[in-house]
């Protein structure tokens, strides 16, 4: 009995070791949903079906959107956390932010609401961390806010692992073409193949079913190619390693513009093509995004600028400095663009450029963010159209931003 009395004992503690240890890692994963593939690697974590949406209309676009719009970025987890949304609200109301950007099909590849678009239903490529998308767009339409749905491209894990046939593939360890085995780069994440129209039509459905859910622009990310891990082990099952990256990229812009000719559209793009002249490796060069954009969003955070940009040892230290120099060589560029195609400057993507509200390289306080802001207003004056704010934790700088 005593031995008997041991081994319920026993085994009763690690019953219970057992649920605080599943407890603790719920609370974990919950807690880092809010932050991006920039700064750690995690998956999406299954949550229940999605409740039916509550709206027997489909939303409609912003009547009257602002003329400029300032902007803050937040994960679907985010979007989906009754909590956060009340943080939002504070946001409106003490804030100059009248927009907001939501993950429609984040760095995982999944989609974070119940989305109609039939290959991606196909794939269950879909997870609900907005249960009810209408009625989340139209209390944000309610209190005149204009609503930007984010979709990553070519960095899309679950349509690699559904379709390996188009995804980038690992030459080092792919012994049969009929079974490639799928290339990952540094944070463990695969690819699709740019150049894919299959990859294009997919992509293009998921925005035009988030278009139909009262979206008021689209916002395309990662529309290029890889920048980093093993790039002499890619395997690309449709481009021909012949035709120019930029030329790839350049005809995936103009392919999204035929197919969304009614829908306001935006691309992000390093910032450093703003003042590259070739393609970076990547097929990103700033003036083919002119001509099929309503705007064009240079990532221009100072941190992600190499030591002794523009002659500053740490350029994440200068932040009105960077930016100007990024955005005056956009807009020198924009406006040659115009002059060389004899065209109209106001037919041509606006620029709206992401800005950094986080710490990398430096503390990005309120004077910090101020700056940045500042010199996006300096640099483009007249043409000013607003700013993008990005925050991995979603949570923003409020004297930076205070009405």
């Amino acid at each position: 009995m005593e031995f008997l009395g041991k081994k319920i004992f026993f085994t009763v503690f690690l019953a219970i070791l057992v649920l605080v240890a599943a407890f603790s890692l719920m609370a974990f994963i919950t807690y880092h949903k809010s932050y991006s593939k920039y700064f750690i690697n995690t998956s999406p974590t299954k949550v229940n079906a999605a409740k039916p949406s509550s709206s027997e209309q489909l939303p409609q676009k912003l009547a009257n959107p602002p003329a400029v719009l300032k902007i803050a970025y937040m994960t679907g987890w985010s979007a989906g956390s009754k909590n956060y949304i009340n943080y939002l609200q504070s946001l409106f109301k003490t804030a100059q932010i009248n927009a907001v950007v939501i993950d429609v099909k984040d760095y995982s590849g999944v989609v974070s609401y119940k989305t109609g678009a039939a290959k991606a239903k196909e794939y269950k490529a879909y997870w609900p961390e907005i249960s009810d998308i209408d009625a989340l767009v139209n209390k944000l339409h309610n209190q005149g806010v204009y609503v930007i749905g984010r979709v990553v491209v070519f960095e899309d894990p679950v349509l690699a692992k559904n379709r390996p046939d188009l995804a980038i593939y690992d030459t080092s360890k792919t012994q049969e073409a009929t079974k490639p085995v799928v290339w990952k780069n540094n944070d463990g994440l695969s690819w699709v193949d740019p150049a894919s129209k299959e990859v294009w039509d997919y992509n293009i459905a998921i925005a035009k079913d988030a278009a139909e859910h009262g979206f008021d622009e689209i916002n395309f990310d990662y529309v290029r190619f890889p920048t980093d891990g093993n790039a002499g082990s890619m395997g690309f099952p449709v481009w021909d390693n012949k035709t120019q990256k930029s030329t790839i990229i350049k005809n995936f812009f103009q392919k999204l513009r035929e197919s969304l000719p009614n829908i306001k559209i935006s691309a992000d793009i390093f910032g450093q093509t703003t003042t590259n002249t070739d393609d970076m490796g990547i097929g990103q060069i700033f003036e083919n995004t002119l001509s099929y954009f309503d705007y064009v969003c240079p990532m221009v955070y100072p941190s992600h600028y190499a030591d002794g940009f523009d002659g500053f040892l740490n350029p994440a230290d200068h932040p009105y400095q960077i930016i100007s120099c990024a955005l005056g060589s956009a807009v020198t560029r924009r406006q040659s663009y115009a002059s060389a195609h004899n065209l109209d400057q106001r037919t041509l993507a606006k620029i709206r450029p992401w800005l950094q509200d986080f710490n990398l390289g430096a503390v990005y306080d309120a004077p910090m963010v101020t700056a940045e802001i500042k010199a996006v207003t300096d640099t483009t004056g007249n043409d000013f159209s607003g700013f993008m704010l990005w925050s991995p934790s979603n949570i923003y700088t409020a004297g930076a931003i205070a009405k």
